[in-house]
C-alpha cells in the first residue's frame, strides 16, 4: 500500500501545484522560513528572516519533514520552482498568479519522514522572489536536514548558466520564464553528477566588461561590478563570501561581450585579468576554470580564447597553478536549439557531460 501512495503523489502534486493557490490568512501547521531546520544553498538575503529573498537561479531550499502532505508559501509572482521529494522524479510548480501565496507540493505521501529539495528556476532580479515557509500536517514538524555534499562549485555566467529558453521548442521563440529552467542546465547537471553543492551568480545578457549590445567601451553594470551583491542589482546588501567557499569556480562569461560588434579585445583581456584577481582574493585556495560557451565560433571564439589563455598563462607565470581553461563543444544544431538560438536541453546535457569529465579529473572527484 505504501508503494502505491508513493507512486500516486506525484501527479496529484503536479495538479495541485497549479490549481490549489491560497491567500492569507492561513490556518494549520505553518513552519516559518526562519526555522533553523530549513537548509538554504545560494545567495539568499535574510534581512527579513521570515521572508528570505533571492534573485539568482539555482537557489535551493531544503527540509526534512514528517507527515503525508507538504505545502509551500512564497511571495506572489515569484516564478517557477523545481521540487523533488525523497527520490521521486522532480516536478515544476508555479507561483505566477498575482494572488498566489501557497501551493500544495504533495499529498497522499506515506506517513513517515520525507526530504524535500526546492530549487528556484528563473532569473529573479525583476520579480524579487521570497520564500515564506512550509505547511505540514497537524502535529508534524521539521527535523534536521541531511548534511549537504562536501564538494562545492560556484558557477558565474550569463544566460546559458541561467538556463535561458532551454525548454523552448525552437530557436524562433523569445525569452519566457516558462521555458527557462536552471535545473536542467550544464551547471546543475554537472553539480549533481559530481555530487557537489553549487551556487550560481548569473544573469542573461551580462558580460565580463560589456553586456549584450553594449558600447565598445563597456558597461558599468557588468558581472565584475555586480559580483559582490547578495541580490542582483541591490547595492545596499553585499554578499559575505565567508558563507560559501567553493573548491572550484567555473567562469562562463564573454559570449555577450563579443556577440555583437564592436568590442575591444584589449578591454576584454583586461577584464578577464581583473576578474581573476578579484576571484583569487575572495577564494585564495580555489581552482578557477575559465570556460568558453557553446554558442561562439570563428573569430569571436578565437578572441575569447586568446583573452582567457593570456590571463591563465600570466597567472601561472606568477606562480598560481590553480587557474585553468576549458572549452565545451560548439553547438552545431544537431541537438536542436532553445529560445533565441540558445542551447537546448540536450545541448546542456552534452556540455554537462564534457565539463563533468573535466572537473572529475581536475578535482580528483571520483
Amino acid at each position: 500500500m505504501k508503494s502505491i501512495k508513493r507512486f500516486l503523489f506525484l501527479p496529484l502534486a503536479c495538479l495541485f501545484g497549479h490549481a490549489m493557490a491560497q491567500t492569507l490568512p492561513l490556518e494549520g501547521n505553518w513552519i516559518k522560513a526562519s526555522d533553523p531546520n530549513i537548509q538554504y544553498v545560494g545567495r539568499v538575503s535574510f534581512q527579513n528572516p521570515d521572508a528570505p529573498a533571492f534573485t539568482y537561479p539555482g537557489v535551493q531550499v531544503n527540509a526534512r519533514f514528517e507527515g503525508t502532505s507538504l505545502k509551500m508559501m512564497a511571495k506572489p509572482m515569484s516564478g517557477y520552482f523545481m521540487v523533488q521529494i525523497d527520490n521521486s522524479a522532480p516536478y515544476k510548480v508555479s507561483f505566477n498568479a498575482p494572488k498566489d501565496s501557497v501551493v500544495t507540493l504533495a499529498v497522499a505521501l506515506p506517513n513517515m519522514v520525507h526530504d524535500v529539495r526546492v530549487m528556484y528556476l528563473n532569473e529573479g532580479y525583476k520579480r524579487l522572489p521570497e520564500f515564506r515557509g512550509f505547511g505540514l500536517d497537524d502535529g508534524c514538524k521539521l527535523l534536521p536536514c541531511a548534511e549537504l555534499p562536501v564538494r562545492k562549485i560556484e558557477f558565474i555566467g550569463d544566460s546559458m548558466t541561467c538556463g535561458y529558453g532551454l525548454e523552448a521548442s525552437d530557436e524562433k521563440q523569445g525569452f519566457a520564464d516558462e521555458t527557462s529552467n536552471h535545473y536542467y542546465t550544464y551547471a546543475a547537471l554537472t553539480a549533481r553528477a559530481l555530487q557537489a553543492q553549487h551556487v550560481v551568480v548569473a544573469r542573461s545578457g551580462i558580460g565580463i566588461y560589456r553586456n549584450y549590445k553594449g558600447p565598445k567601451t563597456g558597461n558599468a553594470e557588468c558581472m565584475p561590478r555586480m559580483y559582490d551583491q547578495t541580490l542582483f542589482g541591490v547595492e545596499t546588501e553585499k554578499w559575505d563570501f565567508a558563507n560559501y567557499t567553493p573548491d572550484v569556480v567555473c567562469v562562463n562569461l564573454g559570449t555577450n561581450d563579443v556577440s555583437t560588434e564592436p568590442y575591444d579585445k584589449t578591454m576584454l583581456e583586461n577584464a578577464y585579468r581583473d576578474f581573476y584577481y578579484t576571484l583569487r582574493v575572495k577564494y585564495p585556495e580555489a581552482k578557477i576554470v575559465f570556460l568558453s560557451g557553446c554558442t561562439m565560433f570563428g573569430n569571436k571564439l578565437e578572441h575569447l580564447q586568446f583573452a582567457m589563455d593570456a590571463v591563465v598563462r600570466q597567472a601561472r607565470l606568477k606562480g598560481d597553478t590553480n587557474v585553468y581553461r576549458f572549452d565545451v563543444s560548439t553547438q552545431s544544431g544537431d541537438l536542436g536549439y532553445g529560445a533565441a538560438w540558445h542551447p537546448s536541453k540536450w545541448q546542456h546535457e552534452k556540455m554537462a557531460g564534457e565539463l563533468t569529465a573535466y572537473l572529475r579529473g581536475l578535482m580528483k572527484w571520483f
